[in-house]
């Protein structure tokens, strides 16, 4: 699939010796596992080059996988080859710098409603940017190298972007792919040992988070977490982002979103849904991404309450239309 586009990757990355590579703001295992990896494969294949991981913010949770590299002046980027991953739209890139370089190469795998890149290479229906640079690798295998650091990287994205390999993204493409690299020889154990043990301070706030879910009268599940919140439970952005699973398994509501308050007053949106798609809502507030997985920015209590209407709406609409949803 798209053999000529990922040919054309390819010998830009052989083309360049310097190359930066770049992801989206709020890093999370995706935008992290597929940087790494990539970066991993081109460092394997060709020793002799620069290859850096620059942005200008950071995942705690993802630390386990290994640190970035500072922010360069300028001119370092004039002769660069600039990759950006699993980013849909300039505005969210992490490296404000990134239009500096010679060329830039977009991957990713978010609906394409913001096209940018000398190259880009979007497939909206792969389960995950990790999944589409294990499929760059695997074409051009006689070629690349990957190791099993670089394949730790891909496979931590793969498992957190499809939910543990739930999601309806998942074909038997993603499980051939993410067999080839458990054959890199993964420690699993310790990798879901990162993944999935929480501090006793996080099973508390879960706890109580869980008694502040409203639904509307239709059935979208929804949570606020203000700033009181998280303060009084000292919940970073990644914990509070996180609250958007407690929603997940509600039976009827087939929409849920989390709310989250921003330092700078706006509000952050986590909007996910089952069976019916909700990308148009993040789309008309300010955000996007996948059909069934999205964001958006509010910037008022007024707004959170229109949000939640076209979402009630939608899934009204939805639930009178189709049977055998759950």
């Amino acid at each position: 699939m798209n053999y000529e586009i990922k040919k054309q990757i390819l010998d830009k990355i052989k083309e360049y010796d310097k190359i930066i590579i770049s992801r989206h703001i709020r890093p999370d295992g995706d935008c992290t596992g597929s940087t790494k990896g990539l970066q991993a494969i081109i460092k394997a294949t060709y020793p002799h080059k620069q290859v850096y991981l620059v942005n200008s913010d950071y995942s705690d949770y993802m630390a386990f996988l290994g640190g970035e590299d500072e922010q360069f002046d300028d001119d370092f980027y004039s002769d660069a080859l600039v990759i950006v991953l699993d980013t849909a739209s300039t505005d969210r890139i992490s490296n404000k710098k990134f239009h500096l370089g010679k060329e830039i190469i977009k991957i990713d795998h978010h609906i394409n409603i913001a096209p940018y890149g000398d190259i880009s290479w979007v497939e909206n229906l792969r389960s995950s940017c990790c999944e589409m640079i294990v499929d760059f690798y695997n074409t051009f295998k006689d070629e690349l190298v990957i190791t099993k650091e670089g394949a730790t990287c891909l496979y931590t994205g793969m498992v957190t972007d499809t939910g543990r390999f739930r999601f309806r993204s998942v074909d038997g493409e993603t499980m051939r792919l993410a067999g080839l690299l458990l054959d890199q020889g993964i420690d699993t154990d310790t990798l879901y040992a990162h993944l999935n043990l929480e501090d006793y301070n996080y099973i508390v706030y879960k706890a109580y988070a869980l008694k502040q879910i409203k639904r509307t009268e239709n059935g979208v599940a929804y949570i606020h977490v203000d700033k009181e919140m998280q303060e009084k439970f000292g919940l970073s952005k990644e914990d509070a982002s996180a609250t958007v699973s407690f929603l997940e398994n509600i039976r009827g509501s087939l929409i849920w979103v989390v709310f989250i308050d921003n330092p700078d007053g706006s509000i952050r949106v986590r909007l996910r849904s089952r069976f019916v798609y909700c990308h148009d809502i993040g789309e008309n507030w300010r955000g996007g991404g996948h059909e069934c997985a999205c964001g958006a920015t509010l910037y008022s209590t007024d707004e959170i309450n229109m949000l939640l209407n076209e979402a009630d709406t939608k899934l009204k609409n939805y639930k009178e239309t189709h049977e055998g949803w759950l």
